[in-house]
């Protein structure tokens, strides 16, 4: 209850400060927004890991009184305040975005502030396994912390974690043990209750549950007295991966439960998809399939959820700084007009005293009053030369809208593409080296699983070239390196390329382009236009087939083609072949599966080479793709 008074405390302060007009700011206002702004920083510290949201709703305040008056310090607090709201609940690569962003802000005569940063941040990449990284910024801490005992504490808390996360398990006991000594002379409770979750992790990790349980057991009591819920949660949890090391299935599966609960509560998503991992191994040791399945699922869609909250969390990232900025335009939009009226208000004036002497003199009158209407009429120029130019703004405005759009769709595609096309091949290797792992699978039995999923993978990694090719293509524009292209030698490079695939199917690879014979374009772009078609041409052709590689020349073009004896395509299928938002996918004669982005990209590297790409197919006779380049002149 208290934090939630005290929040509405702040705002009514932060209320009375701005109820004056805008304009500028009193020394004695200003202290007092700096105040309020410091309390708000400070109470965030306290809330966050028993109530993120509210921790985050007070951190964007702080953002936004700090950026109003230009206060640095408050700024770079109010982004490391965020940041460890998005830390608190999982979402480490945005937390990272805000950590970084504080470092921008903070001053270089407050070490302990920067300490706690690069603490912040070495934590965070520990939390994303990049140990590294982590460790070189928790160097960076203690070099700031210098002999701070609170700040070295907390550094050294963070490396034993990494030392753990390394499978160091005794270094990062005795780091544990050596913050545990140091927190305990300035008294820092929750920094102890975290390292006795640590030491309870690592001693598990060593197989001591014994002291494991012990140190779990008071991190769990602390995790009361310094309201840390996300501690609490993952101490059940970790209780629950004990209890299950000591074949306690039945507890574990109780505490499982409750931190799942309360990691559901916080919005902890890390501690949820741990929580139902730990249930999914208890209930299979005691073979209760059924409800192993039930938390294997939920384990699943858990992670599906991450996944998916990260990607929404990242777009809500781009919206809240764009709106950032908006607001911070605006108000900077405010401060010139004040000034622009303080100017008029001076002009005024001049003008006022300029008429009282102009009573004087009749034709100094009837001067001043041409000048105010010639006045009038600049005035009045300027005005519609602005006008003129915010509706210019519009425009771009809309079609930078427009344009932004298109990019959301390009990356949901991706993302889409990604996700459906690249996870089974990835899924099969990962399930085929677990087999071979455990035992279950032999070398010979490898061997063939490894010969059957390589056509697979082999059209995986070509979904990928195409993905990256294209997205280039659309985020950067084409990349165009024209030079003598000799279509008959990448038709021997391509035969050596898809050499395996044309062995699997039996089928006979004819490379009867015209030698010697050289065309003018990007000779990158003609491969993966070729490798494409071929790749199509395989996967579409039965045993025993033919395809042919030709070329002929017509005029001052040469005509390339990629012939096959396949399946055909139907008549009414073939116009939106070329078209990626009506592509056609069909499942090849092995079962192969397309995601329709090749072609689309053969079309536009073919025309970005001046050529163009066609199509002539008959069911169950075959297709043959073909694509016109200019010859290389005399």
């Amino acid at each position: 209850m208290r934090r939630p008074v005290g929040l509405l405390l702040l705002l009514l302060m932060h209320g009375t400060t701005y109820a004056q007009k805008v304009g500028k700011t009193e020394p004695k206002s200003f202290s007092a927004l700096i105040k309020t702004i410091d309390s708000l920083n400070t109470l965030i510290e306290d809330t966050y890991v028993g109530a993120p949201h509210e921790g985050r709703i007070m951190a964007e305040h702080a953002l936004l009184l700090s950026e109003k008056i230009k206060y640095n310090e408050g700024t770079g607090c109010a982004f490391l305040n965020l940041g460890h709201v998005y830390w608190s609940q999982s979402y480490y690569p945005i937390s990272l975005f805000y950590f970084n962003s504080a470092l921008t802000y903070l001053p270089k005569n407050k070490p302990l502030l920067l300490a706690h940063c690069y603490s912040s941040i070495g934590r965070a990449y520990t939390d994303l396994q990049n140990y590294n990284k982590a460790l070189k910024n928790l160097n960076t801490a203690a070099r700031f912390a210098g002999q701070d005992h609170k700040m070295l504490a907390e550094v050294y808390n963070e490396r034993s974690f990494v030392y753990a996360r390394l499978k160091q398990y005794d270094k990062g006991i005795a780091l544990a043990k050596f913050a545990m000594q140091l927190s305990r002379t300035v008294n820092d409770q929750p920094a102890i209750c975290i390292l006795h979750s640590r030491l309870a992790n690592a001693y598990r990790l060593k197989g001591q549950y014994t002291q494991a349980i012990a140190h779990s057991d008071t991190a769990l009591n602390m995790s009361y007295r310094v309201n840390n819920k996300r501690l609490r949660a993952i101490s059940f949890i970790e209780r629950a991966v004990i209890y299950n090391s000591l074949n306690r299935y039945d507890e574990a599966i109780d505490l499982a439960k409750k931190g799942a609960a309360l990691s559901d509560s916080i919005g902890v998503m890390d501690g949820l998809s741990s929580a139902y991992k730990t249930m999914t191994y208890s209930f299979e040791q005691k073979q209760n399939i059924v409800q192993s399945l039930v938390y294997q699922k939920k384990y699943t869609q858990a992670l599906d959820s991450l996944n998916a909250t990260n990607k929404r969390k990242n777009t809500e990232l781009i919206q809240s700084y764009f709106e950032l900025n908006s607001r911070l335009n605006a108000i900077a939009a405010v401060e010139q007009k004040t000034k622009e009226y303080g100017e008029k208000i001076h002009l005024q004036k001049a003008i006022i005293i300029t008429l009282i002497i102009a009573l004087c003199i009749v034709i100094l009158a009837l001067s001043v009053t041409y000048y105010h209407y010639k006045q009038k009429r600049i005035l009045s120029n300027r005005m519609r030369k602005q006008h003129k130019a915010l509706l210019i703004q519009k425009e771009l405005i809309e079609e930078q809208s427009v344009n932004l759009a298109g990019i959301n769709s390009l990356k949901d595609r991706l993302l889409a593409v990604i996700g459906h096309d690249l996870r089974t091949p990835i899924g099969n290797l990962h399930s085929i080296l677990r087999l071979y792992n455990t035992g279950v699978l032999t070398d010979a039995e490898v061997r063939g699983l490894m010969r059957e999923i390589e056509p697979v993978v082999q059209g995986a990694e070509l979904t990928l070239s195409n993905l990256l090719e294209w997205a280039g293509s659309q985020l950067k524009g084409v990349n165009h390196e024209p030079s003598a292209v000799d279509i008959g030698l990448i038709g021997i490079e391509m035969e050596g390329t898809f050499s395996y695939l044309f062995q699997q199917k039996n089928i006979s690879f004819k490379n009867k382009a015209l030698p010697g014979t050289c065309v003018q374009a990007d000779e990158r772009h003609i491969k993966v236009v070729l490798s494409n078609l071929i790749s199509n041409a395989i996967k579409f052709t039965s045993n025993n087939g033919v395809i042919t590689l030709l070329s002929a020349v017509d005029g001052n073009d040469l005509i390339i083609s990629v012939a096959d004896t396949g399946n055909g395509i139907p008549a009414e299928k073939l116009v939106s072949l070329f078209n990626l938002n009506t592509k056609y996918t069909a499942t090849g004669t092995s079962g192969e599966k397309g995601n329709g982005i090749g072609l689309f990209l053969c079309k536009e590297l073919v025309e970005f080479n001046g050529g163009r790409l066609w199509v002539n197919s008959e069911i169950n006779k075959g297709s043959t793709f073909s694509f016109s380049l200019s010859l290389i002149g005399d």
